[in-house]
């Protein structure tokens, strides 16, 4: 699976690009706020219809511009696919697969799949378990669109209860209509659970010697998926909070309070552990994430690392670049530093300064 290219159009701080990409390493450096998370932006949006930033369409597109447009060409399987992307201001966006239109984002869904690996993603023990829901979700739904439906239906489930929660308040008579909803939303959450509960075991199976490497043997690492509430209890939990959920106007139960749980010698390292456990933590998770993505599609990923180097330590720098040199990957970063010049193999280098590419090799 390659990127070959990406054009763009009065996309964020483009007017016009045209990026042609190497199949192995591409850098993308300058100074900070001159459009290199954009492009990496771009891709992810192109393979996934979502923005890594959860912006709206809207945000992105360039300022007093009505419209943006994303090309992306792809080969994959030595079959080439061309993704067309219009982003609009006061409508859906539109999507095309090789000059042919598509209705559900769920088509575009298994032709390119991306890991996207940031900063943020460093944080993502620290951080509160919407981070962590996050993670599950961006990468199950790449992975299959059963679940995409599945989330889908149930987040719009959510929203409606929610709304007919705030509407019982001013009309007690609806009180019987939830029982609809909370047949649908048990339907959904359960499958949400299932396949959440099943992808946290086959990133077992890969993470924990990932993390006795990075750790020098000393560490061994299990995640644990923590459900809000237990399948078996659901229906149950649901009808025993229906009056306080009245009273809040929130649905408090169902698999949108889930949370994951990081062990290291049987420790919560979320709560106990040091920055650098955390750290240590959240790469082991994101090179499982390569591997299991691997294992599913029989396939390699492409990679998207957003100036992530500067946050690590020598030692973490080396094991990463040492761990993704036979996949395709986007790395961008604020300079070209004795680290990377020496001892990472670079294919393709691209200046970014104030939204123009240089191509430098």
């Amino acid at each position: 699976m390659l990127i070959k290219s990406l054009e763009l159009e009065n996309f964020r701080n483009y007017k016009q690009l045209k990026m042609e990409f190497d199949s192995g390493t591409n850098i993308l450096y300058g100074d900070n706020a001159q459009g290199k998370t954009n492009i990496l932006e771009a891709l992810y949006l192109s393979g996934t219809t979502k923005s890594h930033k959860s912006s709206k369409d809207k945000e992105m597109i360039r300022f007093r511009k009505e419209e943006s447009h994303i090309r992306t060409l792809i080969e994959k399987n030595d079959i080439s696919y061309r993704i067309d992307m219009h982003l609009k201001r006061s409508k859906t966006k539109g999507i095309a697969i090789n000059g042919i239109p598509i209705k559900k984002a769920s088509e575009l869904f298994g032709i390119v799949n991306f890991v996207f690996f940031s900063p943020e993603d460093l944080n993502i023990l620290k951080n509160g378990p919407a981070e962590r829901r996050r993670f599950l979700n961006l990468e199950l739904c790449q992975l299959s669109r059963l679940y995409l439906h599945n989330l889908s239906n149930y987040n719009r489930v959510i929203k409606q209860r929610n709304a007919l929660l705030k509407e019982i308040s001013f009309r007690p008579d609806l009180k019987d209509t939830l029982q609809i909803w909370d047949e649908q939303l048990i339907h959904y959450g359960l499958e949400i659970m299932k396949e959440r509960k099943q992808f946290i075991l086959d990133l077992n199976e890969i993470v924990d010697s990932i993390h006795k490497n990075l750790s020098g043997d000393r560490e061994e690492l299990v995640i644990q998926y923590e459900p809000s509430i237990a399948e078996e209890q659901f229906a149950v939990q649901l009808e025993k909070n229906r009056e306080n959920d009245i009273r809040t106007r929130m649905t408090s139960v169902g698999p949108h309070r889930d949370d994951l749980i990081f062990l290291v010698k049987e420790v919560d390292v979320r709560k106990y552990g040091s920055q650098g456990q955390q750290r240590t933590c959240a790469l082991s998770l994101k090179l499982a994430e390569i591997e299991l993505v691997k294992k599913v599609i029989r396939d390699t990923p492409v990679l998207l690392l957003d100036d992530v180097l500067s946050e690590l330590d020598s030692r973490r720098q080396n094991f990463l670049l040492n761990n993704i040199h036979d996949i395709q990957t986007m790395i961008s970063c604020t300079g070209l530093d004795e680290f990377i010049k020496n001892r990472f193999h670079i294919n393709r280098i691209f200046r970014v300064v104030e939204g123009t590419i240089i191509n430098e090799n």
